[in-house]
């Protein structure tokens, strides 16, 4: 802290959100002789420039004094935008730190993250993962509330403290009172009983298999049958089948739900992949993210690390469905606005559902009631590309009676999980997280192809029936089953079965023809 004869500067570190990430903030206070007033600078949104009047009735319940001064707050740097309630603990420390009630001294290496309630309470911010991470200082005061948060990102050597009230807060700074006791330290969550169990499912046999090539490989399924096949009922037990969240994916998904305000698997480190189902009503800017003040991740960055179910897949807009195909290549989302640019995480495992026309039933099953013509719209709405995006495309039909009634429980979550993990780790040996990422140069390395399976594949690629693209996706499906029989070359029978598992894309296009 600077002194002159009627000026008084602080400088106070803390931390801001951009996109999904924390980016490091110094607020600067000056505080001078003059004319009363209150000026923030530094690029403020909205809700950091009204921080002025929840500041000065925090420091007033608090039973502090507000100096009667021209006070002047630079958030550096001033080149960033800067969002948030979560910059009005520091401006508070600054403006006390400034006209002496704090010791600018005690205040060095910590950095401080909160919101300020009018009665000077330390309110919750979201995001804490993202911005005590950004932190560098040996300690960070943080809202009570947000401590199980930010006990996950503070790097090492970094002491997190707990403020519940800024007359608390100032009594610890001047040695009057002592922090609060520290928390537990942040464990795993356990798998026991987290998950809906595949045994529920009866019958469907295709559609069981589907599921587990898809858990297995990464592969993106699209199940398409009609109602109440239990289309629903598998992708729901699908994230009961995927390995556990290792701790940098469990940091990485806690960070991204942090930062949209909905904490995931606290007080613990989640273990199991986040589940995500928007409705088919949703908009761009809800799946994809973004926003115009405040680059929010979408439901694609919730799902990073797990599974984005859409339901009614036909039924969403194809503008939304287009935007998913730089996600579903590339992992990331990539917002691009006129003041700012964010990239984030969304790399998910899309199961996506839908019915074979408007109605429901299906050409197919002789009691469709829709026109060629809402046929071919209902078809229209799934692009090309969108569709390719697809390894997997499987037709459902209703179970039978018997299976229903007095069918024999199918094979539970537990066995098939376990085959999961086998096909995950072989894939992570090869250098890959899943067989969906091999890339087409290794495919040949990765996936050797007998005789008999080159000639099947050489047949459909002649006919036309086959792309160039979607015979590596094939070839990517068929190591995934050959992973899960442990076998090391890729067979005929493999291929066959990775072309059925493909079937429904001609279903789609003949509702639609």
């Amino acid at each position: 802290m600077d002194q002159e004869e009627d000026q008084v500067i602080a400088s106070i570190p803390s931390a801001t959100l951009y996109g999904v990430d924390g980016r490091p903030v110094s607020v600067e206070v000056h505080v001078s002789g003059g004319f009363p007033s209150f000026t923030m600078v530094g690029l403020p949104d909205p809700a950091v420039r009204e921080a002025r009047d929840r500041v000065r009735a925090a420091i007033l319940s608090s039973g502090l004094a507000w100096p009667n001064q021209r006070i002047t707050v630079n958030l550096a740097p001033s080149g960033l935008r800067k969002g948030g309630a979560g910059l009005d603990l520091p401006i508070a420390v600054g403006i006390l730190a400034a006209v002496g009630e704090l010791d600018s001294r005690g205040l060095d290496g910590i950095a401080f993250v909160g919101e300020l309630g009018l009665d000077g309470s330390v309110r919750q911010v979201p995001g804490a993962v993202a911005l005590v991470s950004a932190l560098s200082s040996p300690q960070a005061v943080v809202p009570a509330e947000s401590m199980g948060e930010a006990l996950m990102a503070a790097a090492a050597g970094c002491r997190v403290r707990p403020a519940s009230s800024l007359a608390k807060l100032v009594r610890v700074l001047k040695g009057l009172d002592s922090w609060e006791p520290p928390r537990p330290s942040i464990s795993r969550a356990s798998r026991e009983g987290s998950h809906l169990d595949l045994a529920d499912v009866h019958g469907q046999p295709v559609g069981r298999r589907a599921l587990e090539v898809a858990a297995a490989g990464g592969h993106h399924l699209l199940l398409v049958g009609p109602p109440g096949s239990g289309k629903t009922m598998l992708a729901m037990r699908l994230p009961g089948l995927l390995p556990a969240l290792t701790r940098e994916e469990a940091l990485e998904v806690s960070r991204v739900h942090s930062v949209a305000g909905m904490p995931y698997g606290l007080p613990e480190l989640p273990e199991r992949p986040p589940f995500r189902a928007p409705h088919h009503s949703s908009s761009e800017v809800s799946i994809i993210g973004g926003g115009s003040a405040w680059l929010r991740p979408g439901e694609a960055s919730l799902a990073h690390c797990g599974v984005l179910f859409m339901d009614e897949l036909g039924e969403f807009h194809a503008n939304v469905l287009d935007m998913l195909r730089q996600p579903l290549e590339e992992g990331v989302v990539r917002v691009c606005r006129a003041r700012a640019t964010a990239t984030m995480p969304a790399r998910f495992l899309l199961v996506a559902a839908m019915n074979p026309c408007p109605c429901g039933e299906g050409q197919a099953s002789g009691r469709c009631r829709c026109s060629d013509a809402a046929r071919s719209r209902y078809a229209r709405r799934l692009s090309s590309p969108i569709l390719d995006r697809f390894d997997l495309v499987v037709p459902l039909g209703r179970p039978r009676t018997e299976e229903i009634l007095g069918g024999k429980p199918g094979e539970g979550s537990a066995p098939v999980a376990e085959r999961v993990a086998w096909v995950r780790e072989v894939s992570r040996r090869r250098g890959f997280r899943a067989n969906a990422d091999v890339p087409a140069g290794s495919i040949d390395a990765c996936a050797p192809l007998s005789a008999a399976a080159s000639e099947l594949l050489g047949r459909r690629l002649r006919d036309g029936s086959l792309s160039a693209r979607g015979m590596h996706r094939v070839r990517r499906v068929a190591l995934t089953i050959a992973d899960l029989g442990a076998e090391s070359v890729v067979e005929e029978h493999h291929v066959a079965e990775a072309l059925a598992l493909r079937a429904a894309r001609g279903v789609i296009t003949a509702e639609g023809a």
